[in-house]
């Protein structure tokens, strides 16, 4: 079996805005204090000795919350490509309040957050499914290459839920909020089946 622990990164100051951070890497998008303190309380609750190894998107968000979180137990590290944010396209950097007033037939009412078919109107958007794709290929690349395997897996809000969708299934993906800021999701997979055991769990 093996387990994925997948952890959102800290709060920035764009999550602070309410800005689609998308894949954004500027000044903007790095950890502000609440992140930081997000990042050390996690470290502090959650010791992740037990694990082989911490992958990593390529982001620096992502790259300082890894820092902190793994700063005792000093795990080796990766980066993979695969687990970036989902891209906004034309709407990365934008106030997520302004798109939903002007574009609410994309938007969940409830979440406000954006449907699968904000595409639509964000033309160089990624596409969910797009999302739930390379991360279903790094879940199944990770289990193929050493199926007793445990991982931290250092990530972003649209692609922990990606990973949660890649699992459940459901109908609806709006059934399923994007995690808080240093949440953990654990996800095992086991010759091609999947297993949900927690998400977005505070520590």
């Amino acid at each position: 079996m093996t387990e994925f622990y997948f952890i959102r990164h800290g709060q920035t100051e764009a999550n602070a805005l309410g800005l689609k951070q998308g894949i954004i890497n500027s000044e903007i998008t790095l950890l502000n204090e609440t992140g930081k303190k997000q990042a050390q309380h996690l470290h502090d609750a959650f010791d992740v000795q037990f694990a082989d190894q911490l992958l990593v998107s390529p982001l620096t968000r992502t790259l300082e919350t890894a820092a902190i979180v793994n700063e005792t137990a000093n795990l080796p590290q990766q980066t993979d490509l695969r687990l970036l944010e989902i891209s906004y396209g034309q709407w990365d950097g934008l106030k997520n309040r302004d798109l939903e007033a002007k574009y609410p037939a994309v938007f969940d009412s409830v979440l406000h957050d954006v449907l699968p078919s904000y595409t639509t109107y964000a033309t160089e958007g990624e596409t969910f499914d797009h999302v739930v794709d390379r991360v279903t290929d790094f879940m199944t690349d990770y289990a193929d290459r050493f199926t007793a395997g445990k991982y931290i897996v250092v990530t972003h809000g649209f692609t922990v839920k990606a990973a949660a969708l890649a699992a459940l299934q459901p109908t609806d993906p709006m059934t399923l909020p994007e995690p808080d800021n240093t949440s953990v999701t654990k996800i095992s997979l086991i010759d091609g089946h999947y297993y949900l055991w927690y998400y977005n769990r505070l520590f």
